[in-house]
């Protein structure tokens, strides 16, 4: 007879170095590092949100690889690529609760139906934990960033390249180029 343990946060903080995870169905959920346009990108709207923080002081940007606890019955954890927290500190523990927003990059394996069906399970997570706006971004097909809200979790408002992409009501007054997610 085996015994079927599920995945602990305490896993979490005891993966090898440089490995990403979430906790979804009670596995990790291991990610993959990624490549360099979606990694420029995650660091370009970390870097714009940074600035958002010192000039408003009214959150903390965070970037890729910080883990946020959440209570769903399916997910414990959310790991975005870039995110906007408005909550307490936590020092070195993960952070309680979701940011109010998310950016999630696509890497070379977020296409295809399943990546699909994942992402938009990921998202009506990050709106049950209480997100506010998720950008679905893409620098490596399509060149637009997807913006999700919890007021209107279907329908996304597409930006492109020359314009300017936000992410209201979550970040009020902050916006970002599309043309800065690329070289």
């Amino acid at each position: 007879m085996s015994i079927k343990t599920e995945a602990t946060i305490e896993d979490l903080y005891h993966l090898p170095d440089n490995c990403k995870a979430e906790i979804v169905n009670g596995k990790l959920v291991l990610m993959s590092p990624t490549g360099f346009l979606p990694g420029r990108a995650s660091g370009e709207i970390y870097a714009s949100l940074r600035d958002y923080e010192r000039l408003t002081k009214s959150g903390y940007a965070l970037p890729d690889n910080v883990g946020f606890i959440v209570n769903l019955p399916n997910r414990r954890s959310l790991s975005p690529d870039a995110a906007f927290y408005t909550g307490k500190p936590t020092g070195g523990k993960f952070v309680n609760g979701a940011p109010i927003f998310a950016a999630e990059v696509r890497s070379e394996n977020d296409y295809g139906d399943k990546a699909e069906k994942d992402m938009a399970a990921k998202r009506r997570d990050y709106f049950a934990s209480g997100t506010l706006v998720v950008w679905d971004v893409d620098v490596l097909k399509e060149e637009v960033i997807r913006v999700y809200r919890a007021s209107n979790p279907e329908e996304p408002e597409v930006y492109r390249r020359g314009e300017v992409a936000e992410a209201e009501p979550a970040v009020p007054g902050w916006t970002m180029l599309v043309d800065n997610l690329f070289v």
